[in-house]
């Protein structure tokens, strides 16, 4: 045998062992990917009729062999979501699945196909919406009318008591929920230039304009107006984010939450929220609901506003690499499982404020008072809500 011979199939079986070892790696981590985000449920796509519109929505139901299950309605925070939330909603279906209930979203008007345009709602067009919803979900008879009740995120705390305002609702879980669209702007707006070291030079411009974008809405300026006021440059606002922040900007939740009242309430809130004052949200939930002992308040001190943990959420790679890998350990720790226990509770015909395991806690400590008294706030001026996802 040639003494050349042995070297180069010596290489060549390094050569195939090392393709055998990645794409046997490869296939693992499909594997893996594939495992990670099939989730324990039924998944349906739904149309619903609403007026003289549709929407598309998608309906998960238990693989408990049941035919009759309790239902979350889900409610979106601001910005253009689909019914999945880009499959971020699944981690918490399965959750509400476990528990026996059913979950029901649907694409914001114009988003992934939908008709309409989601800018040109109201907070009572949006409650008007999710009425239909249940209306027709307590037409199934998959559904038990009985046992429906809401999960909303941010933006929804405006529309959530206005849901239950229009027809009855068992329960409510509220995540990162606003209270005063205005005062939540400012304090949105004061803590991303905590978070960005900025200058006093640059708040004191920085509340300037917002105080500026609050004269123009409460004079019904038009977004030509706007524009000309910021110095011609609009930042990224659109004539139709104007008109959505212009038909929603007085928003306040203080007196609906009233139509939650004897109505179990989950309230979430995130320790690094630079979004919500969380510390107003609580003391405001507490003061009209809390009498009737139907409050259950849980905090997550390493969660931010999306309920992530915060050390993931710094990261986009992070990000990217949870969501595909293990898509349920991006949320702060317990805030599945408690969520699921919540519902587990109420299907037990139980209360939900004597569910122990949710360790409900005291009134947080009153919050230091803003350094500036005017309102506003947020992007774009400072005003909530002018930018996608802000609330």
């Amino acid at each position: 045998m040639c003494p050349k011979t042995q070297p180069r199939r010596r290489g060549l079986r390094i050569t195939v062992w090392s393709l055998v070892t990645v794409l046997t790696v490869a296939v693992g981590l499909v594997g893996v990917v594939l495992w990670q985000n099939s989730y324990d449920m039924d998944e349906q796509r739904v149309t619903i009729r609403h007026g003289g519109h549709t929407l598309n929505g998608v309906l998960t139901v238990p693989k408990d062999g049941r035919k009759h299950h309790g239902l979350v309605v889900y409610v979106h925070g601001d910005g253009p979501v689909d019914a999945t939330h880009d499959d971020g909603y699944k981690p918490m279906w399965e959750a509400n699945a476990k528990a026996g209930y059913a979950s029901l979203s649907w694409d914001k008007p114009g988003v992934a196909g939908a008709p309409g345009d989601w800018l040109d709602q109201s907070m009572d067009d949006r409650a008007d919406e999710a009425a239909a919803a249940i209306a027709w979900a307590r037409a199934r008879p998959d559904i038990d009318g009985d046992r429906i009740g809401l999960w909303g995120a941010s933006q929804a705390g405006w529309v959530l008591p206005k849901i239950a305002a229009k027809t009855p609702v068992s329960f409510v879980i509220a995540v990162s929920p606003a209270v005063n669209w205005l005062q939540q702007g400012r304090y949105n707006l004061l803590a991303e230039l905590r978070a960005d070291g900025a200058s006093a030079a640059r708040t004191k411009a920085e509340v300037a304009k917002s105080d500026t974008t609050r004269r123009l809405l409460g004079r019904h300026a038009s977004f030509e107006e706007y524009v000309g006021a910021m110095g011609g440059d609009a930042d990224g606002m659109t004539a139709a984010r104007w008109g959505f922040v212009s038909k929603n900007y007085t928003a306040d939740a203080t007196q609906d939450l009233r139509a939650l009242r004897g109505v179990p309430v989950l309230l979430t809130l995130a320790g690094h929220d630079v979004n919500v004052d969380t510390a107003d949200t609580e003391r405001t939930y507490r003061k009209v609901l809390d009498a009737d002992g139907a409050l259950t308040v849980r905090r997550y001190p390493d969660a931010t506003h999306s309920l992530l943990k915060q050390s993931i959420e710094q990261s986009d790679l992070g990000i990217t690499l949870t969501a595909v890998f293990s898509p349920r350990s991006l949320f702060a720790d317990g805030f599945l499982n408690d969520q699921r226990r919540f519902l587990k509770k109420l299907g037990r015909g139980g209360h939900a404020t004597s569910c122990h395991s949710l360790r409900a806690v005291p009134p947080a400590p009153k919050a230091p008072c803003p350094p500036a008294p005017v309102l506003g706030a947020g992007g774009h001026g400072g005003v909530p809500g002018i930018t996608s996802g802000r609330c």
